[in-house]
């Protein structure tokens, strides 16, 4: 048991507290753009042209049937090779991320857009009001709850899922926690269990409470 406070020494503390820097600042840029590219390409496929949603769907699909492990090696070493330009692993993720994000955000704010009744929308406009105050006094604030408890459950999705990026070599939570057991391995035979048991603890503690408010959110607004 005494082995494991090895792992909560200051220097290796330090560095699992860095990787988890880079690990939140990959998730939270790839989530805010998320937000912003998903509200509008949600937009497009609830209202935009035929043409317009055509091609959502066709990004939509391409980015779900290629695993993201595989977009990461497509982006990383594919595309920098093809443009010749050296990417980092963290841009790469980024890109990644980013795209992944806005595909699964634009098509939850398209299905709460899609499901306000159109006889609402139908008695909106038999009253005289024009598309934009329809959106903003009929479906915007119906859509917008049922969006939170999905969109919640997706930022947990790409938190958790930023732990491939160690196989691009950037030096997130999990990549740091390998290499301290590849430093401490021979003298403590156990420090794979307690390594992966601190980093377990602390996406844990990441997600969880996500979790939580997307249950309680989904409760509420259900009812």
């Amino acid at each position: 048991m005494m082995e494991g406070l090895f792992v909560f020494a200051p220097n290796n503390l330090m560095r699992l507290l860095e990787g988890l820097g880079i690990t939140l600042y990959i998730a939270i840029i790839s989530i805010l753009i998320a937000l912003i590219g998903g509200g509008v390409m949600g937009l497009i496929m609830a209202f935009g042209a035929w043409w317009a949603r055509l091609i959502c769907r066709f990004y939509l699909e391409c980015i779900r049937i290629i695993p993201i492990l595989a977009w990461l090696f497509i982006v990383y070493f594919g595309l920098s090779s093809f443009l010749g330009i050296h990417m980092s692993g963290q841009v790469a993720s980024i890109v990644v991320f980013s795209l992944w994000g806005i595909a699964e955000m634009g098509d939850l704010v398209r299905g709460a857009l899609s499901s306000v009744s159109t006889h609402q929308i139908q008695s909106a406009k038999a009253l005289g009001l024009n598309g934009l105050f329809i959106a903003i006094f009929i479906i915007f604030p119906q859509a917008i709850p049922r969006l939170l408890p999905a969109s919640i459950n997706l930022f947990t999705r790409i938190i958790k899922t930023t732990s491939l990026v160690a196989l691009i070599g950037v030096v997130d939570l999990l990549k740091v926690g390998q290499q301290i057991i590849e430093l401490n391995i021979l003298s403590i035979p156990q420090a794979s269990f307690w390594v992966y048991g601190v980093i377990f603890i602390i996406y844990f503690l990441l997600c969880y409470p996500l979790s939580v408010l997307s249950a309680k959110l989904e409760l509420k607004y259900h009812d």
